[in-house]
């Protein structure tokens, strides 16, 4: 069974399985800058000392690869992404765990103006899957001054019997967990970008 259910921008479906419950959501959001100066904020955020405050479940983030594809233009970028553990207290006291380790992989192509992010846990895997895709592109209706960015994430909670009777409590507290976390990100974002365009008009006068 399937259930979608839309309010305004953000739509969220709940796929109902046995034993396991699948949690995705979309969002999205446009940014009054340009494609470029957006995605230049995109790779910035994470070492702004101001950001580290807000993004404050975020511990560490490591480049671990980074590519420019000389006959297609992309460039492919891996990080490792360490942040506190997914979930309400009562999760990370059944998986005695605190932090979870993530991959992130970003592909950007200049020529068409797209940056794509996925990023997974590669921890506690066994406890909870979560995937988030986030994609920048011009705003069809402004593309030269505006920028989209279309977000989904999926949250699964894996059938163990100490979490059996509680998983669709904790997938809401992760959805609700995540979608604050977007909003902080969001936050940083829209900072970020008012730097870049201050930045900029400093250097250009």
């Amino acid at each position: 069974m399937e259930i979608t259910i839309i309010v305004g921008r953000a739509a969220a479906v709940w796929k109902i399985r046995s034993y396991e419950m699948v949690r995705a959501y979309s969002q999205e959001h446009t940014y009054k800058h340009p494609w470029e100066r957006v995605t230049s904020a995109s790779w910035r955020k994470f070492a702004d000392p101001e950001n580290k405050r807000i993004l404050s479940h975020i511990l560490e983030v490591d480049t671990l690869n980074h590519k420019l594809d000389s006959s297609s233009g992309k460039l492919y970028t891996t990080r490792a992404i360490t942040i506190h553990a997914p979930g309400p207290w009562f999760l990370r006291k059944i998986i005695r765990q605190d932090i979870c380790h993530c991959v992130e992989s970003t592909v950007v192509d200049a020529q068409s103006r797209s940056m794509q992010l996925s990023t997974r846990n590669i921890s506690l895997e066994k406890y909870i899957e979560v995937e988030e895709k986030i994609r920048y592109d011009p705003h069809p209706d402004n593309p030269k001054l505006w920028t989209v960015c279309k977000q989904e994430t999926s949250i699964r909670i894996k059938p163990l019997s100490a979490l059996a009777s509680m998983a669709e409590k904790i997938e809401q507290k992760c959805v609700d967990k995540f979608q604050a976390n977007s909003a902080k990100g969001r936050e940083v974002m829209e900072r970020m970008c008012k730097y870049l365009e201050a930045e900029s008009r400093g250097i250009s006068a």
